[in-house]
């Protein structure tokens, strides 16, 4: 189960899977009551100085009122922006701030750890819509080696990226749901049971999600579409505010009073 630094055994044994009709694919995870504060972080996109900052400020607002807290992230720690290597080394390892962390699946992870296992099947990964050529450099692999290599790729690729970051981008789940909020990376096909839904629904859909919402008595907190500011929208809220060009990176406060940013 990816659930990192369990500061408190009790929270840990609230956590149920999920079971699924959508056929075997990631996990799915329920948080049990009662709820601790959950603090989401969006999309990071390999932007590791905003990550630490937004870990900095979370650590911060639990000292102004302690309380059992949690962090979810909410998927796509790869691509396009310049430290995904340090983002994974950081989010993979244990922490000793008393955070309990659980870390979601997003498209830009799993086809990273697709690309790892096959990269002649997934070369495109290396185009400028995932702009996986910036997570490669971030572990020293020249992109242009890459699509000269021919045979010789896997091994370029298995020797620069640590085994403890494939084991990571492995074993993501792909949701969690904590009472009335239910926290994965892209949103739900509207009106589709949780235990339906596929592993490509949670990370890859926008429409017509984004327009009509979950269709399902909960709140999406998602990231994937980037917006200018954090969308409070009927049944969802997302927190993508596209950190890799803007340099914001959002993080949403749940607790007993409701959803605000932090």
């Amino acid at each position: 189960m990816v659930v990192l630094d369990w500061a408190m055994a009790a929270l840990r044994d609230r956590i149920l899977e999920m079971k699924t009709t959508a056929g075997r694919g990631r996990r799915r995870l329920l948080l049990e009551p009662p709820l601790p504060t959950i603090y989401a972080i969006g999309d990071v996109h390999g932007c590791f100085r905003q990550l630490l900052d937004a870990e900095t400020r979370i650590r911060e607002d639990v000292k102004r009122a302690p309380s059992e807290a949690m962090i979810v992230y909410l998927g796509d720690y790869v691509d396009r922006g310049p430290e995904t290597a340090a983002v994974l080394d950081h989010l993979s390892k244990e922490h000793q701030d008393g955070l309990a962390r659980i870390a979601l699946c997003g498209n830009h992870d799993d086809a990273f750890l697709n690309f790892i296992r096959d990269p002649l099947a997934w070369i495109y990964w290396l185009g400028p819509d995932f702009g996986g050529a910036r997570t490669l450099a971030s572990y020293g692999i020249d992109f242009e080696v890459v699509l000269e290599g021919g045979s010789g790729v896997l091994k370029t690729v298995r020797d620069a990226i640590p085994q403890r970051h494939v084991d990571f981008l492995a074993s993501l789940p792909v949701c969690l749901q904590a009472g009335r909020y239910l926290f994965v990376h892209a949103g739900v096909r509207p009106g589709v049971a949780l235990e339906a839904q596929t592993d490509e629904d949670l990370i890859w859909i926008r429409e017509p999600f984004l327009s009509v919402g979950p269709g399902l008595p909960l709140i999406a907190v998602h990231g994937h579409t980037p917006s200018a500011a954090p969308e409070f929208a009927p049944g969802r809220i997302g927190i993508d505010t596209g950190c890799f060009a803007t340099g914001r990176l959002t993080v949403l406060k749940i607790d007993a009073s409701g959803a605000r940013v932090l």
